[in-house]
């Protein structure tokens, strides 16, 4: 395995925030040369990156047979859009490396958990807008935008709306002082989804810190985009699974569900309809 740490700074940035890679290493033994890429995102309602939803994840995911990448992103007191232009340069980083890293760059996945799937979602919404480029490209930046575009999202108990359901903590370390200027705006079941690659989402009926209405408002957008969606709802289970088995268990020993544990079977079917 081949492991890299890349610090990343960008306008707003803390210290600490940087995108590690995990590539499984060519062999003569191995006919699977290029790999596609799943590019994690933790949740913590934007006050921290999780643990448990990291290398544990990624781990997972390279020896069910892909390339896995995780952003640990600046959270409060950064503010919008940092976090969002990290997960930009994120993308640059690996498409720029893709030929050396064995990631076949028209495979590359950006996934989210809880607040980090707000942050997946948002960045597959707006990953197509000047602002962002701009920011990272200068005045280059039209020459560059293919280079930040997801090929697919993949959400789990994603923090979504900013309405009825809102996980409203999460919006207020996100926004700062700017969080009556904008969190209408931040709320993704109401903004053009046109630009969202292929989804797959899953979330548990009882989550109750996130309610399931996140993921269902979010489908529902999605299909009025004709956004091609996996949606997966388990009967039974909080917030916060990770892989919903002993690997990401905490101390509160709350995050052990058999129900939920084939998320990541569900997730690399869907994973190798579209890219295998």
């Amino acid at each position: 395995m081949f492991y890299k740490e890349f610090l990343i700074k960008e306008e707003g940035s803390l210290e600490g925030a940087k995108l590690t890679v995990y590539i499984q290493e060519k062999s003569k033994e191995i006919k699977l040369s290029k790999r596609p890429l799943i590019l994690l995102c933790p949740g913590g309602g934007y006050a921290y990156t999780s643990d448990r939803e990291a290398e544990p994840m990624a781990l997972t995911f390279l020896a069910k047979g892909f390339n896995a990448a995780i952003l640990r992103y600046s959270c409060a007191p950064a503010t919008y859009p940092t976090a969002l232009l990290e997960l930009g340069r994120a993308f640059h980083i690996i498409r720029d490396n893709a030929d050396e890293w064995n990631v076949d760059s028209d495979a590359i996945v950006v996934e989210g958990c809880s607040a980090g799937g707000h942050l997946a979602a948002s960045y597959a919404c707006f990953w197509k807008k000047d602002f962002i480029s701009e920011k990272l490209f200068g005045n280059a930046y039209n020459n560059n935008k293919e280079k930040l575009r997801p090929n697919g999202l993949m959400l789990c108990y994603p923090v979504i709306t900013s309405g009825e359901f809102a996980h409203r903590d999460s919006f207020k370390n996100l926004l700062g002082t700017r969080y009556d200027e904008l969190v209408d705006e931040m709320s993704l079941e109401n903004v053009s989804c046109e630009d969202v690659p292929r989804t797959f989402i899953w979330h548990t009926y009882t989550d109750g810190s996130v309610p399931v209405e996140n993921s269902l408002l979010f489908a529902m957008t999605l299909k009025k985009y004709n956004i091609n969606t996996e949606l997966h709802i388990f009967p039974v289970g909080g917030h916060g699974l990770a892989l919903a088995n002993k690997i990401t268990e905490s101390p509160s020993a709350k995050e052990v569900i058999p129900q939920c544990e084939p998320w990541t079977e569900l997730a690399v079917t869907w994973m190798n309809q579209y890219w295998n």
